[in-house]
Order: structure tokens, then sequence, then C-alpha cells
């Protein structure tokens, strides 16, 4: 059992917050005000980046989308990515192709 004092838990929930701070690391363009969440869509996750806080950023991380989604799919976070602003979702990119 981990020591209740140590610094990683181990658990799920911190792995994925320590991926989505390294994702952060690595794409320092990114602005703190930008949430970065994953959710489930249909049967994939994916990660999300809500640009509710900071909308004035949104348009030069979308200039980015291809290097956020490989950082995502190199970091094992997610095949796809969503650009949120608040509750609405405003693009989307996906490794996979469309059919």
């Amino acid at each position: 059992m981990a020591d209740q004092y140590s610094p990683l838990n181990y658990t799920s929930a911190d792995f994925e917050k320590a991926a989505l701070n390294r994702f952060r690391s690595l794409v320092s363009f990114l602005p703190k005000d930008c949430k970065l969440s994953r959710e489930i869509w249909n049967r994939t996750t994916v990660l999300c980046m809500d640009f509710g806080d900071c909308p004035d950023a949104l348009e030069s991380a979308r200039v980015q989308t291809f290097l956020l989604l490989i950082i995502a799919h190199y970091l094992g976070l997610a095949d796809a990515l969503i650009f949120k602003s608040g509750k609405k979702v405003v693009g989307w990119m996906t490794m996979m192709p469309s059919l």
C-alpha cells in the first residue's frame, strides 16, 4: 500500500493529471486560463481545451492544431481534440480519417 504522504498515489487520476500537466508544459503557448480535460465522446476519449476564460487565444491555438494533436497522441491522452468556448464546441480534429 502506498504511503499517504507519498508525492504520488499511483492512481489513474494522478497519472491523468500528470499527463495533462506534461501536455501543458510541452505546449507552452496555451494560456494558463485554458482549461484542459479529457471527455468521452461516443466510444473514444478526446482532449478538450476550453477557451471560455481566454477567448483571444483560441485562434492562435487552432493554428497549432496538428502539433497539439501529435503531442496529445504521444502522451497517450487522446487521438482527437475539441476546442470549446464555455459549453459551446467551436472546433475539433482527429487523427482518424472521416468516412
